[in-house]
């Protein structure tokens, strides 16, 4: 019998896309650097911003600044650091009704919902305003716990959290980070949400059951319990 679902969150829950673009953009221009040098240390930096080692978003931007030998100018760091909250505030605004649906009807099933998310504070700034914190029984953000998929730890993390074994969870996500690989690894039943996701991106991925939309979730747990 399932007793949890965690759910991944970006292109999972919420998106960053709307008709093949992003929904919003912002520039760091003003930081001086040239895009390809910024993207460059800005992906280098991948796990230490997902793992807490960062502060914040202005702690990253002033240690690539650093590191290209540029001066820090407090003023265009913080100005890059709202724009970014609000660019990554977009998604939550507007959350999908069959998502809503879905998750309303699993909880009125008594099934515990969890989230776990590789994210940066300033990535989730946003969460507690929008419809689905008052949803989830537990949510996990990989910099609060300095843990990040596909780590074994950040699973075994949520489950404390929500009182269940990995083998009674599912997990579901868009395959970002590895995560259904490392949700597998500990005993969870790992299925690919591709809701969000383009085929030509979807079909590259294989491995895992996958979900074309949020109500077949429904349709499996249905079909668990029969």
């Amino acid at each position: 019998m399932i007793q949890a679902i965690f759910f991944d969150l970006y292109e999972t829950l919420i998106t960053e896309w709307e008709d093949g673009k992003k929904r919003t953009s912002y520039s760091v221009d003003t930081l001086g650097l040239d895009r390809h040098t910024y993207k460059k240390e800005w992906t280098a930096r991948r796990d230490k911003r997902m793992d807490g080692s960062y502060l914040d978003h202005r702690m990253v931007l002033k240690e690539i600044l650093k590191a290209a030998g540029r001066l820090i100018d407090e003023t265009i760091i913080e100005d890059i650091h709202q724009k970014r909250i609000q660019a990554k505030s977009i998604p939550f605004q507007k959350i999908d009704e069959e998502i809503l649906i879905t998750l309303q009807i699993l909880k009125q099933r008594k099934i515990k919902l969890g989230l776990i998310s590789n994210c940066a504070p300033e990535e989730v700034y946003s969460w507690n305003n929008c419809l689905l914190a008052d949803i989830f029984d537990d949510v996990v953000f990989s910099y609060e716990v300095k843990q990040r998929k596909p780590q074994p730890d950040i699973y075994y993390t949520a489950c404390g959290h929500l009182k269940v074994a990995p083998n009674e969870c599912i997990f579901i996500g868009d395959g970002g980070s590895n995560e259904l690989q490392g949700a597998s690894d500990v005993g969870m039943k790992a299925y690919h949400a591709t809701w969000y996701q383009p085929p030509f991106i979807s079909e590259k991925m294989t491995g895992f059951p996958k979900l074309e939309s949020p109500t077949q979730i429904l349709q499996l747990i249905a079909s668990m319990e029969s």
